[in-house]
């Protein structure tokens, strides 16, 4: 849907609890960078407004939605909502964490817990602000939940080293180990875009930070990026040179 102009943003509210819809609608009403706040109390309805929208050419920016719906809950929501020609972006609110990499998957901009807080709901705003203006937005530590064992695992953008592409998924590789994500290395690199993230191979992308060397061997460029050695590709080598010589001169970040 069309972008935003002056960072007056166009939400729509999705909650089946009338008094958990009727908070966050109040929370929202109170953020500067909200024009309008519609609700809808279920999913079926949600979906029928949006479509309706379309159709007469009203803007949409963002929709925050409750994942536990009776009948079309919010993840089935979400996923009809990604096959709109130009989809508004996504913020799950929700009571349970278990759902944390499921709305992931679905590239949502935030995950919200209830009772939400003012603080992280104008946090969950101003990546919609950023994202909806087209403006830069300010750093933000992002987190990617992975599965354990049947429990969600929150890790930090910042104690990855590199990730790789592994068919539809993606390994995280940190000093503690590596996780596997399910999506793309081209998704991964487009939410880390402007976060220090280079990519060196077409199956490799790379924390800046955390290259601590550079060097020719046997023909080839490698990386040493924390404690593993990463080949470049010749393709990739110029582009990956010159971020290294601009990045700000410091001590690599440890995990």
């Amino acid at each position: 849907m069309q972008g935003t102009v002056g960072g007056m943003l166009r939400v729509l509210a999705v909650d089946d609890e009338v008094p958990a819809l009727e908070e966050l609608a109040f929370l929202l009403r109170q953020d500067a960078r909200i024009e309008h706040v519609a609700t809808a109390n279920d999913g079926v309805s949600a979906l029928q407004d949006m479509v309706a929208m379309i159709g007469t050419g009203e803007r949409l920016d963002g929709v925050f939605l409750d994942i536990r719906m009776h009948g079309l809950d919010g993840l089935d929501l979400a996923r009809l909502v990604g096959g709109f020609p130009a989809p508004p972006k996504l913020v799950f609110v929700t009571a349970h964490d278990d759902w944390a990499v499921q709305a992931f998957e679905l590239e949502a901009i935030d995950y919200l817990l209830k009772p939400v807080r003012a603080d992280r709901l104008a946090e969950a705003v101003r990546r919609l602000d950023a994202v909806a203006t087209g403006a830069p937005a300010a750093p933000v530590e992002d987190v990617i939940p992975v599965e354990l064992g049947g429990r969600t695992r929150f890790v930090s953008q910042r104690s990855v080293w590199y990730a790789e592409a592994k068919g539809d998924y993606v390994r995280l590789h940190t000093g503690e180990g590596s996780y596997l994500v399910r999506m793309s290395l081209a998704a991964l690199e487009r939410r880390w875009a402007g976060s220090g993230f280079i990519r060196v191979h077409r199956s490799t992308l790379v924390a800046a930070r955390h290259v601590n060397e550079l060097r020719f061997e046997g023909g080839r460029v490698l990386l040493r990026v924390g404690t593993e050695t990463l080949p470049v590709s010749r393709r990739h080598t110029r582009q990956v040179r010159e971020h290294l010589i601009r990045r700000p001169r410091s001590v690599p970040a440890t995990s």
